[in-house]
């Protein structure tokens, strides 16, 4: 098998400096790599991975492969995926098969060479590895103990899959532990939505309409950092207790029709499809600017917003201008695509640190409990979340509390006395 197919070998000095950058600010993940290296607990373990691929993400595979582990991994987003990075880790002697800007051909290209390597375990961010272990590539599930998915996206498919008992073997949804939705899609998305909006147009966001369509957790980091950077919020949704919620955080709640006419900017983080489309784009003024921050880039109609369209040029890098037959203009960023990651560096490397460590434990459960598991769905166990956590905690120099013995019997007894 070819040990890697990336853009330029030659980048990976560069990338090696941003792999070494977040290395050092990643200490949950450090101190699982020194035990993982005591203990080797992937040895003679493959690992198949597709997560956005960049600087953090390859820290995780050099994790997994200080643990013992052979590792090949793919990008999960043609436009995430960052060539310099991906140089450096095929020098480091991981099987990378990715480079920024595939085609769609090129990206399943590159994902099946990487289940070449045969994998027993996958680490999957929206599904594409399991998908293709259900389909084209159905002949290698069987070698396959388990895996781990990183996003709300994959973990819906995955929930699909079970209902239909379609799952062919055990998934830990990752994206459901509390270490990673209440600060991975919380905080990490809040922040580096904004970071790839403001880098990529130098706009002022103060003072601006904000539309924030879906308010789930990634959904309430946006609607939150977007307040705090001055603008005004409205939410669409189309869960009622959702819709409540944000309207008690202080945000205007209207339909998404509605908020078509009054929007500056609109984020799309909803994980459905055609959220925003041709009788959105109808009504939108002059200069709105569209973003979407779910997985997949079908959020957005981009097909509608083309029909709309008279002419369209690409204005600035990842600025895509559209412009309706009566001369308005509608702006999409980096081709409707997660626009933190295709605009920009993905979440913070201290948010990371606990999605990536809970993505290392959960792996290594799923093999040390391979004989164990049914081919279903399960979510992390809680003494991993907890792990995560006290990890982070120590990092931060932060200690809190234990119960005493007589607490500890207080709350375990149904008498209360």
């Amino acid at each position: 098998m070819q040990d890697y197919l990336v853009r330029d070998i030659n980048l990976a000095p560069g990338g090696r400096l941003k792999i070494d950058w977040v290395r050092v600010h990643m200490p949950v993940l450090n101190a699982i790599r020194e035990e993982f290296e005591r203990e080797k607990p992937f040895t003679g373990v493959r690992v198949a991975m597709s997560i956005h691929l960049e600087a953090k993400t390859a820290y995780l595979a050099e994790v997994l492969k200080a643990g013992g582990a052979q590792v090949a991994i793919s990008g999960s987003n043609p436009l995430s995926t960052q060539d310099d990075v991906a140089a450096a880790l095929a020098a480091a002697g991981v099987h990378v098969y990715a480079w920024h800007g595939a085609t769609d051909r090129e990206y399943t290209e590159h994902l099946v060479k990487v289940l070449e390597i045969r994998p027993h375990v996958v680490i999957d961010d929206g599904g594409d590895l399991v998908h293709l272990l259900h389909t084209r590539c159905q002949e290698l599930a069987s070698e396959v103990a388990g895996g781990c998915e990183e996003t709300t996206t994959g973990v819906s498919r995955l929930k699909a899959m079970e209902r239909e008992g379609k799952l062919l073997f055990p998934m830990i949804a990752v994206n459901d532990a509390r270490c990673k939705f209440l600060f991975d899609n919380r905080y990490g998305t809040g922040e580096s939505v904004w970071a790839g909006i403001m880098r990529t147009t130098n706009l002022l966001v103060a003072g601006k309409t904000v539309v924030v369509l879906g308010y789930g957790w990634c959904g309430r980091g946006v609607a939150m950092r977007a307040a705090g950077l001055g603008a005004k919020v409205v939410v669409c949704e189309v869960d009622p207790v959702r819709a409540l919620e944000a309207y008690m955080d202080g945000y205007q709640v209207m339909k998404s029709q509605e908020a078509a006419t009054i929007g500056d900017i609109f984020i799309t983080v909803t994980g459905c499809r055609n959220v925003l489309r041709g009788e959105h784009f109808r009504r939108m003024k002059d200069g709105a600017i569209l973003a979407n921050a779910g997985h997949f880039d079908v959020e957005i109609n981009k097909p509608e917003l083309a029909v709309a369209a008279v002419s369209r040029r690409v204005v600035r890098q990842n600025i895509e201008e559209f412009t309706l037959p009566d001369g308005r203009r509608i702006y999409l960023l980096g081709e409707g695509r997660l626009v933190n990651l295709a605009a920009g560096d993905g979440h913070p490397a201290e948010i990371m640190d606990m999605s990536f460590a809970l993505q290392a434990l959960s792996a290594r459960y799923i093999w040390q409990n391979k004989d164990r598991l049914a081919p279903r769905l399960y979510l992390v166990p809680a003494e991993l979340d907890r792990q995560v956590a006290e990890l982070k905690l120590s990092s931060l120099g932060v200690e809190i509390d234990r119960l005493t013995p007589d607490q500890e019997a207080y709350i375990q007894s149904w008498q209360g006395e």
